[in-house]
């Protein structure tokens, strides 16, 4: 569980739900109106844009990373990956067969070594893999985006229409607050869909996909030189690489200045 995703929303619905409630009650701040043109539009808006494969790829997809993180680090991996080459250096390719590898794309590959696949198989089916899983993943972040970008537009949509029906109403003051309610609660939707909750999760869901790139690539890495029997020492030495520099030392290890 990502918590700085779950805690982040919670604590700005929390922050609107208390100034809302310190200044009237709920009620006032509900329009069925405003939420028609905020997600209805904002909605149409982004299946006009996108296919309807990548809507239903890239929305649960992207929401499911948003809340959710790698169970080792991108040191313990490579801790991994040199453990694994340990293994098949003295038992050979054979005696990855029963390793149990918790990550699916490493185990993939271990699985391939296992199996005595050559480099260019290897490389080939663990690029493409890794490429599709970034495509699908770079949809949900457009995907999120999108309907950030259209959102506070819609608001302003919906601010004009309740703006139109208020001043086309004039006669009749008894329509004048609801009119008005509608139209700035509008723009308030569009803001908060926006600010709060899709921008934020694109943003998020960008930098998860740098970090699934580097770490996909590498696995590629480290499973070749597995493949091509390199020494633990070197494999560990060139994954170390991918690291950045605070990080490629153990815990107390003294970091070069």
């Amino acid at each position: 569980m990502d918590i700085a995703t779950g805690l982040g929303l919670l604590s700005g619905i929390v922050v609107v739900t208390v100034m809302v409630l310190m200044g009237g009650d709920l009620h006032m701040f509900i329009s069925e109106h405003a939420m028609i043109i905020i997600f209805g539009g904002s909605f149409s808006a982004t299946l006009i844009r996108f296919p309807l494969a990548a809507m239903f790829h890239g929305l649960p997809l992207g929401a499911r990373f948003a809340f959710t993180m790698r169970r080792i680090t991108q040191r313990e991996l490579v801790d991994e990956i040199a453990g694994l080459a340990e293994i098949a250096r003295k038992s050979g390719p054979i005696g990855l067969e029963k390793v149990e590898v918790e990550d699916p794309f490493l185990a993939r590959g271990i699985r391939y070594v296992a199996d005595g696949y050559d480099n260019d198989f290897i490389r080939d089916n663990l690029e493409r893999d890794r490429d599709n899983f970034l495509t699908h993943l770079d949809e949900g972040q457009k995907i999120y985006r999108a309907i950030g970008d259209c959102a506070p537009a819609f608001g302003m949509i919906g601010t004009l229409i309740g703006m139109v029906q208020m001043f086309a109403n004039m006669t009749d003051p008894s329509k004048l607050g609801p009119f008005m309610a509608t139209a700035l609660l509008a723009t308030l939707y569009g803001a908060l869909v926006a600010n709060l909750f899709c921008l934020p999760i694109a943003d998020k869901l960008h930098g998860k996909l740098l970090d699934e790139e580097t770490n996909r690539t590498l696995i590629i890495d480290g499973i070749l030189m597995i493949r091509d029997s390199k020494s633990p020492a070197l494999v560990r030495e060139m994954l170390l690489a991918y690291l950045p520099e605070k990080h490629r030392h153990e815990e107390g290890e003294p970091v070069p200045a």
